[in-house]
């Protein structure tokens, strides 16, 4: 029987129920009134985080935004199964609502590109830049160059397409295995992206190759080959979606293989595959915003180059977009020792004159050179005397000029440029992309005649990325010490290698002993914004590993200990994510989510059909279930056994429920006095309250007034007294262990729950405080004081918008008192100082009287100077 049928047979004068009857009957009200709020603080929770990505300050993927929306989802569902059980199906009709939203967020989450290719195979003859979308930009870009900038030479080749990708991928089943075991992880540190990393990729390299695919290549190569060269040595290269678009370049996280046999075709193939999942790749991805799902792997086969010498070309400083200079990197051989930052190459810089002029040349110690093997492969060669020898004469650097302006007109932006020439003293142009550029003008401005005391470690090298940072030097030799890398170190490395490429995300800045600025490791710092000084020549000699240092890398300087003065005019690294894929997604998820449009309890729409997002539904729910719960009229008989007011000498209203044992005997009436408070956890909280009179609002200025007024007029949705039930409630739910306060005043909302007994392994706090009348700034400014003054007591304290959380828990009984009493003052005493927030005056103030409280009045036992008991 329900209790509503309860309520009627007790108005019938049919034979009342007994109290134990309406005592279980509530007892299930209640717990599922529990389990619903915290449904729904933990779905508030996941909104918050999900907000707070959008925000841009934090890196994030498809993994985060879908396993959010789906806890969200689920702990929602939680919500409408709660709200009905306590309601007894009253409000059945939030399911169709929830399925509707539910319906759009799976539309939004599932979408797919279309297949812009049908063709697994396509030679580079038909190849240009509008079909990034089937071959990559890489190999589009290639393309273009071959078929339409005149006078260019570029190797021969073929491009496996998106649609032999996804034949690959489709045929072993792979998406939805890679999925899961994405999905599954959390995806924190770099121990679980390396096991994720190895786990995919092997799964990858042992999958089979579709005869399809297979005979398709095989046809490919032998039309390349041609009758005449039918062992021809080619390179692989990837070309993944979206890898050479101006704001993502992906430099170095793919691999690409050189001079493979026609033999080991299929095996290599599959290892580029496989490289999209890289721990290096996974990281870049994350960091960058981009989803897995759109990026399918292409890869182009090109006839290989024995190169003499080789490098890249930038048409522009890629650190100052007002530079008027082409900038050159060349070795001998291959020029894999300039893409991958291992070695240190000749630098020259040409004046974009007509005709160009070289106005700078540095010729580096090149101890080493690639070259190709015979039979398969490359291996390096030591130089000896050669290695003191430019890797071009004069013609060669300006014939690079010259051609660096051709392309950067033809794509009508600068261009980072690999080429090589060959044995015949031919001039191959291997890619071209996109140039990442800084402007760094006013910035430069800034940091010119600053006195600095600090010692000096070392001065020199080469800008790779600038600006200036300061953090604890770690050195980073192997794999295992991208384990160990900590948040906001200076990576400290002898080579810019790309694998180290994941830490960018989480480094100060990086200084190196070798490498130039137009390698892998110095394309990814300048994208991340780090600050980045190379090729020092014995930076990991001289700076003492975790020691505390400044780069300044625009000064080409490194100090011992933070420099203030140089911090103090340092750039504010800029998020990454806005405009991203997966950046767009999240803002489309939110949609369904976040806006709250049922704002007014007392208007008729406040219903379930009115439920337009996830956010709605949890809005309606908690108050329809507070209203439920306390609602006196439907429950009349219940509240005349259970819920009191508080008969206490404070200005607020205040009431309690007695769940069980939390009253020391049985009170008849309305009202409850706190001598007959036997709950521990509720008087160790009301000691807090009280122990202190509030002082009310703090004097006010002009800016904070209007700062309140301008809040309540653009979120009228904040009401501060509102009508709705329980508006302005204050109200404990008690046992002897166990409290739940939930308090309102005006514009400010604060829960308390705790559980406090012997057993210190159950013993827990949770404390949420949020809202404010006040602007933003201030609310946050608020948040973060008591964030202060909490943590100095010991309790863990996040802070999400204007929201704080703190807990504590697995503490001895006397010590959660304590703790308990202090978020009573807390929850009373700063309400409204929000709007003083600006005036650092009376925060100072504020905030010394708070200490000076809770140390002298609050925290020496104020159970004994009220002569209250608290529990035997």
């Amino acid at each position: 029987m329900g209790i509503f049928q309860k309520v009627r047979k007790i108005f019938s004068k049919e034979p009342p129920v007994s109290l134990k009857e309406l005592r279980d009957t509530f007892r299930k009200k209640y717990h599922a009134f529990r389990l619903l709020l915290a449904s729904n603080n933990a779905a508030l929770h996941l909104m918050t985080e999900l907000e707070l990505a959008l925000q841009g300050n934090q890196s994030f993927g498809m993994t985060f935004i879908r396993s959010h929306s789906t806890a969200i989802s689920v702990n929602v569902f939680s919500i409408i199964k709660y709200l009905n059980e306590l309601t007894n199906n009253k409000y059945a009709g939030l399911e169709p609502a929830f399925a509707a939203i539910q319906s759009r967020l799976e539309e939004v989450l599932s979408q797919r590109r279309a297949l812009p290719l049908q063709e697994l195979m396509l030679p580079l003859s038909r190849v240009n830049k509008e079909m990034a979308d089937g071959v990559g930009a890489k190999m589009a870009n290639v393309g273009e160059l071959r078929n339409n900038v005149p006078d260019i030479l570029v190797p021969g080749g073929f491009v496996a397409t998106v649609a032999a990708y996804e034949l690959f991928m489709s045929h072993n089943q792979l998406p939805d295995e890679i999925n899961r075991r994405i999905q599954s992880m959390e995806i924190e540190d770099m121990a679980t992206i390396y096991r994720l990393s190895s786990e995919i990729q092997m799964l990858i390299i042992n999958s089979a190759m579709p005869p399809e695919l297979a005979a398709a290549i095989t046809a490919a190569y032998e039309n390349l080959a041609g009758g005449s060269k039918p062992d021809l040595r080619v390179s692989l290269r990837s070309s993944g979606i979206g890898e050479d678009s101006e704001n993502v370049s992906f430099a170095g996280q793919y691999r690409s293989e050189l001079n493979v046999s026609p033999e080991n075709l299929f095996t290599v193939y599959k290892e580029i595959l496989a490289s999209k999942y890289a721990p290096t790749a996974i990281t870049y991805r994350l960091n960058k915003g981009v989803r897995d799902e759109d990026v399918a792997m292409c890869v182009g086969f090109m006839s290989m180059v024995d190169a003499v010498s080789g490098g890249v070309t930038y048409s522009r400083n890629p650190t100052d977009i007002r530079s008027e200079a082409i900038f050159i990197n060349a070795v001998h051989g291959l020029p894999k020792l300039v893409v991958d930052g291992s070695g240190s190459p000749d630098l020259w810089v040409v004046a974009r004159t007509e005709p160009p002029v070289i106005v700078e040349k540095e010729i580096a110690d090149k101890r080493q050179k690639y070259v190709c093997l015979p039979e398969e492969g490359v291996c390096r060669e030591e130089l000896d005397a050669k290695g003191q020898t430019a890797a071009l004469t004069d013609a060669q650097v300006l014939k690079l000029a010259e051609v660096a302006l051709r392309l950067e007109e033809h794509f009508q932006a600068p261009q980072d440029i690999e080429w090589c020439f060959d044995q015949e003293g031919r001039l191959f142009i291997l890619q071209s992309r996109p140039l990442k550029q800084l402007d760094l003008e006013a910035h430069r401005d800034q940091e010119t005649a600053l006195a600095v005391d600090n010692p000096v470690i070392l001065r020199g090298g080469q800008m790779a990325s600038p600006g200036v940072a300061a953090g604890e030097a770690f050195l980073v030799a192997s794999n295992a010490d991208l384990l160990r890398f900590p948040e906001g170190a200076v990576l400290v490395t002898a080579v810019p290698h790309p694998s180290w490429a994941p830490l960018l995300s989480r480094a100060a800045a990086v200084v190196t002993d070798r490498g130039g600025i137009t390698g892998h490791l110095a394309n990814v710092a300048r994208e991340f914004r780090v600050p980045a000084l190379f090729n020092t020549g014995d930076a990991t000699r001289k700076i003492a590993p975790h020691s505390i240092i400044t780069v300044d890398a625009d000064g080409l300087t490194i100090y011992q200990d933070r420099v203030a003065s140089l911090l103090a005019l340092a750039a504010q690294r800029t998020s990454l994510m806005v405009g991203t894929p997966v950046y767009k997604t999240l803002q489309e998820v939110l949609e369904q989510i976040s806006p709250l449009n049922l704002t007014d309890p007392d208007s008729p729409a406040f219903q379930p059909k009115s439920c337009r997002t996830l956010h709605d539904i949890t809005r309606f729910a908690h108050e329809v279930a507070v209203r439920e719960l306390f609602d006196y009229q439907a429950n009349k008989e219940l509240s005349r056994h259970f819920i009191k007011r508080l008969a206490a000498p404070v200005p607020m209203q205040w009431y309690v429920l007695d769940l069980e044992d939390g009253f020391r005997e049985e009170i008849p009436g309305k009202e409850v006095k706190i001598e007959n408070i036997a709950s521990i956890p509720m008087l160790a909280l009301w000691q807090g309250i009280t122990a202190v009179k509030w002082e009310g609002p703090p004097p006010i200025d002009t800016r904070g007034f209007l700062a309140v007024l301008g809040q309540a007029a653009s979120q009228p949705q904040l009401e501060a007294a509102s009508s709705a039930f329980y508006g302005n409630l204050n109200y404990f739910m008690i046992s002897k262990h166990f409290c739940h306060l939930s308090s309102r005043f005006g514009y400010h909302f604060s829960t308390v729950e705790a559980l406090v007994g012997e057993d210190q392994h159950e013993n827990f706090i949770r404390f949420v405080f949020k809202g404010g009348g006040a602007d933003l700034p201030r609310r946050l400014g608020r948040a973060k004081l008591v964030q202060e003054i909490l943590e100095r007591y010991h309790f863990k304290v996040d802070i999400k918008g204007d929201s704080l959380f703190a807990r504590l828990e697995d503490e001895p009984r006397e010590y959660m008192l304590e703790r308990l009493r202090i978020l009573g003052y807390v929850s009373i005493h700063t309400r409204q100082l929000d709007m003083i927030m600006m005036n650092a005056a009376q925060v100072g103030y504020y905030h010394d009287k708070i200490i000076e409280d809770l140390e002298k009045e609050v925290l020496p036992r104020p159970a004994e100077k009220a002569g209250l008991r608290l529990g035997a």
